[in-house]
């Protein structure tokens, strides 16, 4: 397709609208105003927007509400392996005082099943994940206002050393059992830092590297005191997949420091001991989709009390497979739309596996997938819009937060790589041989920005603009010239550099398309090998770069990347080798085993890092925006594009796809993982009208 035609399109859909013609709840059994955020019916604003607490809504709105259930949950619950099989009252089933969602366009139906494409179990999954996720609190959709979610409220001290939370009182569990600020304390204490099921703490977990001290106050009040300040603590609960609870009524009495027949009980389930039995639901990890027993322990999972964990999200697991998973709706979900009608409205969620991009493709064009955000690139667009009509979807382009980055493994295994891959002037010849407008023009329409990577996007305004072009100007002149300064030169003739001790240098890129688009490696490829670094470009599965990735077998790491100031101020892993987490691009990895083991094993990091690792922490303590942040952040900024760990492209634009069947979907800020996909998106509230 010509960029011209291509250019109208995207015109086209930066217009996209969502049109309903009806309000399809069943208004006529509520008393209360059927409020939206297109029509609020008079209803006055509250303290947070898009949704109130029940009294607040009452008084806001001048009626006193009554609950509805969704008709089908009977049937539903029926298939929650685990659950008792009769169901309270939904008014029973709710918290005292439920949260009150505002639909955006109209009120819901109940019923459908909501079909999700993924690439495999832990690979495109967080897209999905994130329309039923929940944490203590969220981002609305401006992507600036914290709002509350599990809790209802939260309070910070003067110095952002204790945040307390305020919890619904009647809350439960998808089982029925109550939620309570024990569950706060226990995924604190003996999960996030039990290094028996996470072996490294997590670094959201600690506060300049110290743990904090998760208190009860009462069944609804708990909180968090924090050895220093740490103001982005909140942001992180906003915008992490890692949720700051989990059922201690239910994993508890696996876990052998907890219950001193955990043991016995796992081994006559047929496990090695209780901690396996811990393993097997909540999977050692702190990714809230890691396979449940059923996918891990099929033969045993029926031996077990039930198949997956508890959950206060909207949708439970009720199988999973090699293939795919299914979910139902919780009957204990704390949510009500404005008529008291318990959502989520959706019934059931179906995904799928598969690893075929083209496969992916044709799925979706052929309007099988009821909406997909992630792993959907810009050069997939045209083709989409073009198809759009006839497979009754819609297509949004929206901003990238993160850009395509490119990294060089300073600690290779291979001592000669290493050597050269840790010289500044070969990451610098590197970047200056990039061709970005190329990039931009070829692989993005000519619709993004060449930029290089800063570790914030949007750019904070500390952040002068020299780093932002820091070598990204196209100059294979000084590219070969640097080249050579390092002792990589063409010894046979055949075109191509040597390493300086006369071995082929040649770059292996492996790509996987969740992360980055193949037409921008391949375009890095040939401008690499046009200063005479040889380069093969191979495409893998997400789980195979992950995996060679952590083991440190990569020549060159790329994927999306840069996060917002917001997330940064609770999340120190982008300044810390190895620089991010398992699902994200890293360098550095002998650096981080060198940290994990206070120099016992791995590769002692530059002063640099160890610079950027002191300012992290400073920089989490102090509020955004005071003159002191500012003069840390512009530090780090230095000493990370300086070094140009991560090498940037261009910031461009993705799509976002979702079946015409599917309502009240809003138009979206950014096409990105930094704020979490479509949390702030309200997924609970979205509902199908076939």
């Amino acid at each position: 397709m010509k960029t011209s035609m291509f250019l109208f399109k995207l015109a086209g859909a930066g217009l996209l609208s969502i049109g309903l013609l009806f309000s399809a709840g069943n208004t006529a059994l509520a008393s209360c105003p059927a409020a939206t955020v297109a029509d609020m019916k008079g209803v006055k604003s509250g303290k947070y927007p898009q949704q109130f607490e029940l009294s607040e809504f009452e008084s806001n709105a001048g009626c006193k509400m009554t609950f509805q259930g969704n008709p089908d949950i009977a049937k539903l619950n029926a298939k929650i392996r685990g659950n008792p099989s009769s169901l309270p009252a939904v008014a029973d089933r709710l918290p005292s005082e439920p949260q009150v969602v505002v639909p955006y366009d109209s009120i819901g139906r109940y019923g459908g099943t909501y079909h999700n494409l993924s690439n495999a179990p832990e690979a495109g999954t967080a897209g999905f994940m994130s329309v039923r996720h929940v944490n203590l609190v969220r981002y609305s959709d401006d992507l600036q206002t914290i709002v509350p979610m599990i809790a209802k409220d939260w309070k910070w001290n003067a110095d952002f050393t204790q945040l307390t939370f305020y919890l619904r009182k009647g809350h439960r569990w998808s089982d029925g059992h109550p939620f309570t600020a024990e569950d706060v304390k226990y995924w604190y204490d003996n999960l996030a830092l039990n290094k028996d099921v996470i072996e490294k703490t997590k670094d959201y977990a600690l506060v300049a590297g110290k743990r904090m001290i998760v208190e009860v106050i009462d069944p609804q009040t708990v909180r968090f005191n924090l050895p220093a300040p740490k103001p982005g603590l909140l942001a992180h609960f906003a915008s992490s997949f890692a949720q700051g609870f989990q059922p201690k009524h239910f994993l508890s009495k696996w876990d052998p420091k907890l219950n001193p027949d955990a043991d016995k009980m796992a081994q006559a389930a047929g496990y090695k001991n209780g901690l396996d039995v811990l393993s097997a639901y909540f999977g050692n990890s702190d990714w809230m989709d890691t396979p449940t027993p059923m996918l891990k322990t099929p033969k045993l999972a029926g031996r077990l009390p039930a198949d997956t964990t508890p959950t206060l999200e909207s949708h439970i697991y009720i199988a999973d497979s090699p293939d795919g998973r299914h979910l139902v709706a919780n009957p204990y979900f704390f949510q009500v739309d404005t008529q008291g009608q318990q959502l989520p409205y959706i019934n059931e969620q179906d995904e799928i596996y598969v690893s075929d991009n083209e496969v992916r493709m044709l799925k979706l064009v052929n309007g099988e997938v009821t909406f997909k955000s992630q792993t959907l690139q810009l050069a997939m667009a045209p083709l989409l819009l073009e198809k759009q009509d006839a497979g009754k979807y819609s297509i949004q382009l929206k901003p990238e937060i993160a850009a395509p980055t490119f990294t060089f493994n300073v600690t290779s295994e291979n001592l000669e790589k290493r050597k050269v891959f840790g010289d500044l002037r070969f990451r610098q010849a590197m970047s200056l041989a990039m061709n970005r407008d190329e990039i931009n023009e070829v692989a993005f329409f000519g619709q993004g920005v060449p930029q290089q990577y800063v570790g914030f996007s949007p750019s904070p305004d500390f952040i002068s603009k020299k780093w932002l072009n820091h070598m990204t100007t196209f100059n294979p002149a000084k590219a070969n010239a640097l080249l050579d300064e390092v002792g990589l030169k063409d010894i046979d003739g055949d075109g191509f550099r040597e390493l300086p001790n006369g071995e082929k240098l040649i770059l292996n890129l492996q790509f996987a398309t969740q992360g980055i688009a193949g037409e921008v490696v391949e375009l890095v490829g040939q401008h690499w090998s046009n200063v005479g670094v040889k380069c093969t470009v191979k495409e893998v599965t997400s789980d195979e770069f992950r995996s060679a990735q952590s083991s440190n077998q990569l020549d060159v790491g790329m994927w999306r990347k840069g996060l917002p100031l917001p997330i940064v101020q609770g999340n120190n892993a982008p300044f810390v080798p190895p620089f991010e987490t398992y699902f994200f691009l890293r360098t550095g990895m002998l650096w981080a085993e060198y940290i994990d083991t206070k120099g016992a094993k791995g590769v002692k990091p530059p002063a640099y890092v160890y610079q950027m690792m002191d300012d992290i922490n400073g920089f989490q303590s102090e509020p955004a925006g005071t003159a002191q942040s500012n003069k840390i952040g512009a530090r780090l900024v230095e000493n990370m594009t300086g070094n140009l760990l991560f090498i940037g492209t261009v910031l461009a634009t993705g799509p976002i796809y979702h079946h015409s069947s599917l309502k009240n979907v809003t138009d979206f800020k950014t096409h990105s993982y930094e704020y979490y996909w479509n949390f702030p998106y309200r997924g609970t509230q979205w509902y199908l009208d076939n």
